[in-house]
């Protein structure tokens, strides 16, 4: 019993079925590859949004506490959300500004940011050790939201600075 192959058309190359087979296969492949590629750009960009919050965290408290040591209570109150409408919150900022001012460069020394990875909206205490000039180091806690997620993008917001703290003490649950 013998099995024979599938008929040839008469004039047909006999190799043209597995060549066809080939050519489809190819640019699936490379279609498939396309989208990957498509795929991978589209996650690693959601991906660095979502990394960058932090990054935008640590700007805006840098930029707060050297408004602070600069003596500049106006752009301090300014960096925190609704503090313009709060009289006890430009006191309080206003107090803080007279007793943290100080000369030279300000230097911060680190920074425990409120959040770690999140991919949407979050609300946690950071707190900043800095410098200014030869002053001591200076500690002050924050309470920070971000809101909006990845596709949107994220807004930082500072909502509470808190009066210096021990260098050594952690954040109060309540400022």
């Amino acid at each position: 019993m013998s099995q024979a192959g599938p008929a040839l058309a008469p004039g047909s190359p006999a190799g043209a079925g597995a060549v066809s087979l080939r050519r489809v296969r190819r640019s699936r492949l490379i279609a498939l590859v396309l989208v990957g590629l498509v795929v991978f750009l589209v996650i690693s960009a959601l991906l660095a949004r979502a990394f960058s919050v932090d990054s935008a965290e640590r700007s805006a408290i840098t930029a707060v506490v050297t408004d602070e040591a600069h003596g500049n209570a106006a752009a301090a109150v300014a960096a925190i959300t609704g503090c313009r409408s709060s009289p006890s919150c430009r006191a309080g900022v206003a107090g803080d500004v007279s007793r943290l001012r100080h000369a030279g460069a300000v230097a911060v020394l680190q920074i425990t940011t409120s959040s770690g990875f999140s991919l949407g909206p979050t609300h946690g205490t950071a707190r900043v050790a800095w410098t200014a000039g030869g002053s001591l180091p200076i500690v002050q806690c924050l309470r920070v939201r971000h809101s909006g997620n990845v596709l949107s993008g994220f807004h930082v917001q500072l909502l509470v600075l808190s009066r210096r703290i021990a260098s050594d003490a952690d954040c109060p649950t309540r400022f």
